[in-house]
């Protein structure tokens, strides 16, 4: 009886550690993200975004460094994962840029999630595809 009843504590603690450790993952677009928004000759093909999530709204920043871009608007909808990200930014010669990407979330039950979809501007569009670090 004493070996059934440490067996089952020990295999109840170990379940316990696995969900803790599954719930860690957080929100689903929270953490760095790295991609290609393919087409943009404004601000190179490459991007670099950075997602937070305080409890209430999405907010981020496309290309932190010396090419900050804060996104504007972000919205998940949590029904079919898609994700809309509006933000306005300058070109080299200092005119206005609006961007707008829309993307569905991928490989949701991995750590290194993907986002995939299109960006379109004033100045083009394109596809966009990023991948969480």
């Amino acid at each position: 009886m004493r070996d059934w009843l440490l067996r089952l504590t020990g295999l109840l603690f170990g379940l316990t550690l696995a969900v803790a450790g599954m719930a860690q993952e957080g929100h689903p677009l929270k953490g760095s993200w790295i991609g290609t928004w393919e087409g943009n000759k404004v601000h190179d093909e490459f991007v670099v975004i950075v997602l937070n999530w305080d409890g209430r709204e999405i907010t981020g920043v496309i290309n932190p460094g010396t090419d900050n871009i804060p996104i504007a608007k972000a919205e998940l909808n949590p029904s079919d994962w898609t994700v809309h990200f509006e933000t306005n930014a300058k070109d080299s010669e200092g005119r206005q840029t609006s961007y707008v990407i829309d993307g569905k979330i991928g490989e949701l039950e991995l750590p290194n999630r993907s986002i995939t979809g299109t960006w379109r501007s004033n100045d083009g569009r394109g596809d966009f595809e990023i991948r969480r670090q």
